[in-house]
């Protein structure tokens, strides 16, 4: 541990694609755990890096809340459009009724019941990554399987599966940040036309249950639904398939984890656990102090920025015995990479079963998989992970 300061940069992109983070945090945790960004392209911030700290910040919602934004954004572009008006920035009650229309749909029950789907899903997913023997095991096989299972559940007919995950690949990809506004523009256009139709015509799935809802004793808004759709997409695919992919790049840097796994299918559930852990794709969630509050001393006022970093907590030393240790073993494993508190990860369960489904698929079948070249990690604040990852697919 270095006695002086290293210079802090975690608001620079750059750190997590070609630096080191965990530098940084370890260092925050040690000796300021909140620490204060002064203002620069983004609004000035306070930075907690522990895990006590932030679970107990994601706990107290009346004092840290959702609805001004849930990421760090320059203030140039303004608050969040979706602020107080979706599920992830939403504060009770409302938070509370809007996750009541669609929380049966994440519900262990429901999720069980399209595990048929998904397996299929999966299958599918890999054979085709097999057929092309070299492939992006990011855009070939991570993305396309929370991407196929949210449009499922949302409705969305099944010839327009490529279109949708055409456009999140522009929308959500690195490249041109242009072309990624156009294309989430055509997101939002696409569940325009979906919601309409859904509200005209509703059917067994979660954008008619938006499109026709009701809260209290009012019809979501069509824009508010738009919004919610969007919200229910990229929640539904962007962090799984970080997750899904990261934790590929994981076992091939750890073949002895990926080994355990294959000799013992047991360690599967653990195992996603891990992956969950130590990928920690959401980088940073951000809160906004609505009244003081002081934490180790410091002094937060009201309409401060309160910045959550997920993977120094899920490395805390106070919290998990040798933390920076992949282990497929690790068990208790209460990691916070899907949350914390009233804004627990809806979606916590599919995530799961999505991991689960597609490392057991590879591993059940001999799939030998390989590198075959150098990964690509995304420049973000908001997620961490490969952009790409290029690898060789054979089957067993």
């Amino acid at each position: 541990m270095p006695d002086s300061a290293p210079h802090i940069s975690l608001a620079d992109p750059e750190l997590y694609s070609h630096g080191d983070p965990f530098a940084q945090w370890s260092w925050l945790r040690a000796n300021d755990p909140v620490h204060w960004h002064e203002p620069a392209e983004l609004p000035g911030f306070w930075s907690l890096t522990r895990y006590d700290d932030i679970r107990a910040a994601y706990r107290d919602a009346e004092t840290f809340s959702s609805a001004q934004g849930i990421l760090l954004r320059p203030a140039e572009h303004g608050p969040d459009p979706g602020g107080g008006r979706t599920l992830a920035l939403t504060d009770a009650p409302r938070h509370k009724q809007l996750r009541g229309l669609v929380d049966g749909w994440f519900a262990v029950r429901s999720v069980r019941a399209l595990e048929t789907e998904m397996k299929d899903i999966a299958q599918g997913v890999v054979n085709r990554a097999l057929e092309m023997g070299s492939c992006d095991f990011v855009s070939d096989v991570a993305a396309r399987i929370p991407l196929y299972v949210i449009c499922r559940m949302m409705g969305v007919p099944e010839s327009d599966w490529e279109h949708l995950y055409e456009l999140t690949s522009r929308a959500f990809g690195a490249g041109d940040p242009l072309t990624r506004r156009f294309a989430h523009l055509d997101i939002l256009g696409y569940f325009e036309t979906l919601q309409a139709e859904k509200a005209a015509d509703p059917g067994d799935d979660l954008v008619s249950v938006l499109a026709t809802a009701e809260v209290d004793g009012e019809r979501l808004s069509p824009d508010d639904v738009i919004l919610n759709c969007d919200n229910l997409l990229v929640g539904g695919t962007e962090n799984t398939r970080i997750a899904a992919a990261g934790g590929m790049l994981s076992f091939l840097e750890h073949p002895d984890q990926w080994q355990a796994v294959r000799d013992d299918p047991e360690l599967l559930p653990s195992s996603v656990e891990e992956v969950l852990r130590w990928t920690s794709t959401a980088t940073h969630i951000m809160r906004t102090a609505v009244r003081p509050a002081e934490i180790h001393g410091r002094r937060i006022e009201a309409g401060d920025k309160v910045v959550f970093w997920l993977p120094s907590a899920n490395r805390d030393e106070t919290v998990f015995d040798a933390p920076d240790v992949f282990d497929v073993r690790r068990t208790p494993n209460r990691h916070l990479s899907l949350g914390f508190g009233e804004h627990f990860c809806l979606g916590s369960m599919l995530a799961r079963v999505e991991l689960r489904l597609l490392y057991g698929e590879l591993l059940g079948r001999g799939v030998r998989i390989e590198s075959d070249g150098q990964p690509k990690l995304l420049d973000s604040i908001v997620v961490n992970g490969p952009e790409t990852l290029p690898v060789r697919m054979k089957a067993g």
